[in-house]
């Protein structure tokens, strides 16, 4: 193991980021977030995008990161590792839809931090477009794999060590996808909910073990997520059964044909999104955070969540975690 830890794991740092985006949260303040020092960060999926921003980040404002991606060693790695110079910045493989990949990288985890991690920070993740129809099983398997069970085999790897100590904060990346539904998004919006569910979940039974859990829900950003995207919806057309495809026009048309929103916003919004979040006491970090460039369109719809829960929970064996949760 020691071998593997060694083969697999980079150490990087660079100068102190300095860095604001406004960022519309009733739940966060707007001041850039305090020290992270002494706080250790897993985070899944970082290739690229969100993850690749967010381990960096947090390494910058001194938490000891182990930063995990799939398919090592890569070039992406390598860009990572030439980022962080100097920085207190570690990678693992890891690849979400393999439960070993999963046990062996979260013990390699483990052993760099010395303990579970103090925050786990699930942002692994994919989407692959077109009509729903047109999805086939292995498509579908991949995304939820990817989006849902990938989520749920970190929980299961890192929790028990969480609840042992008695603390412990989880990020689970969702989206303005989890509260609404775009057609052609196949099952993007499905996997979305389910991660909105069962972070819900989550959250109101660790309520009182001192773990907390939030949910990030960024807009679109310009990220090599939709590249990705692209890449993923091309080769499914390509296997398709033009049954599946004809009748739906554009939805079908446009799959895998590489055109990408054009998208303007910082992708740093999130990473700091997510620090805020992370600094915040223990007991009352925000369960959501929205994150956009332009508008919040769920913002009715977590309300109107968060109000129904309170009093639907309110008066049973859950109604204090409830009220922890949504801090009431």
């Amino acid at each position: 193991m020691e071998n593997q830890i060694n083969r697999r794991t980079m150490l990087g740092a660079g100068a102190a980021l300095a860095a604001t985006a406004s960022i519309a949260s009733s739940s966060l303040a707007q001041a850039e977030p305090n020290s992270l020092s002494g706080q250790s960060v897993l985070i899944t999926g970082c290739s690229s995008g969100f993850g690749y921003l967010t381990a960096l980040h947090c390494a910058r404002l001194g938490a000891k990161v182990v930063a995990s991606m799939r398919n090592l060693p890569r070039p992406e790695a390598d860009t990572l590792h030439m980022a962080a110079k100097d920085l207190d910045l570690h990678i693992v493989e890891i690849d979400v839809t393999d439960d070993i990949s999963v046990t062996t990288g979260t013990e390699a985890a483990i052993s760099l931090i010395g303990g579970a991690p103090d925050i786990l920070i699930n942002n692994a993740g994919l989407a692959i477009v077109g009509p729903l129809e047109a999805q086939d099983l292995d498509a579908t398997r991949l995304i939820f794999e990817t989006n849902v069970f990938g989520y749920q085999r970190m929980i299961r790897a890192i929790l028990p060590g969480m609840r042992h100590r008695g603390s412990g904060h989880i990020v689970n990346m969702s989206s303005q996808s989890g509260r609404l539904i775009w057609p052609g998004l196949g099952h993007y919006c499905p996997t979305k909910f389910a991660v909105e569910a069962m972070s819900d979940t989550l959250a109101y039974e660790v309520a009182d073990k001192g773990i907390d859990v939030t949910l990030i829900q960024p807009g679109g950003y310009p990220t090599a997520f939709w590249n990705n995207r692209e890449t993923l919806t091309g080769a499914l057309k390509k296997r398709s059964d033009p049954k599946h495809l004809n009748g739906y026009g554009a939805m079908s048309d446009n799959m895998g044909s590489g055109r990408v929103p054009q998208l303007t916003g910082d992708p740093m919004d999130v990473p700091e999104a997510i620090a805020r979040s992370l600094v915040s006491p223990q007991g009352q970090r925000p369960h959501r955070v929205m994150v956009s460039a332009s508008r919040h369109p769920q913002e009715t719809i977590n309300q109107t969540h968060r109000e129904t829960h309170l009093n639907f929970l309110g008066r049973g064996p859950f109604g204090d975690a409830a009220r922890k949760v949504h801090n009431s």
